[in-house]
């Protein structure tokens, strides 16, 4: 069971992720709140896998949330829930943290497939975070700053360099060690340098270095 938190100040919404929710095989909510604050006090006893978290809230929202999880609880899976689909909003999210974001009128399906795909991949990317990504690497080029502050100088191996390609194939671990010959742990590894050498945060962050630095092209 994919054991997840639902967090939204905005109740009715909240009751009706939890409708659509209980629907899913092999989802099980096991925190519902509608603050941030009282998501963290909960995390702290009763861990999730899966975090869907509301952008805006008032007090703590979405961002700060996710700033604070990713100091303090780096394997939770955070998907950010919005109104919005605009391009800074998307890579800014998902820079700090974020495996994920979904409008908050998606399909039911595109909901249990963002979770399962978190859980399986460490991200979910559809249609418009991928647009996002390409608009920003299209004022990337048109500017003279660079618009995100990687760590460099950086260095890959030819290694690194073909894992993380797969990664943004969306390849899941044991797929790369099958399509390289090598072991799952090995995979790790290399994923772990790559986080390391890019001072990205996990696996989404991984595959937004790679198109901002144009090692990988999106499509």
């Amino acid at each position: 069971m994919i054991k997840l938190a639902i967090c939204d100040d905005q109740v009715l919404f909240l009751r009706g992720l939890k409708y659509i929710i209980a629907d899913f095989d092999e989802i099980e909510i096991i925190i519902e709140v509608t603050s941030g604050e009282d998501l963290l006090e909960q995390v702290k006893f009763n861990r999730p896998d899966v975090i869907l978290l509301d952008m805006k809230m008032p007090g703590m929202d979405g961002i700060e949330v996710t700033r604070f999880l990713r100091t303090n609880f780096p394997d939770i899976k955070i998907i950010l829930l919005s109104m919005y689909d605009e391009e800074r909003l998307i890579t800014h999210v998902l820079e700090i943290g974020a495996n994920g974001y979904l409008l908050k009128n998606e399909e039911p399906e595109i909901l249990k497939e963002a979770i399962e795909s978190v859980m399986v991949k460490d991200f979910y990317f559809n249609d418009y975070v991928a647009n996002a990504l390409i608009k920003g690497l299209k004022k990337k080029d048109s500017s003279a700053k660079p618009p995100i502050s990687f760590k460099a100088p950086f260095h890959l191996t030819a290694r690194e360099l073909e894992v993380l390609g797969l990664i943004c194939k969306e390849l899941t671990t044991a797929e790369i060690a099958q399509q390289l010959f090598i072991s799952v742990r090995t995979v790790e590894g290399h994923r772990k340098n790559l986080m390391e050498k890019t001072g990205v945060r996990n696996t989404a962050g991984l595959v937004i270095f790679a198109v901002k630095n144009k090692l990988i092209e999106l499509s």
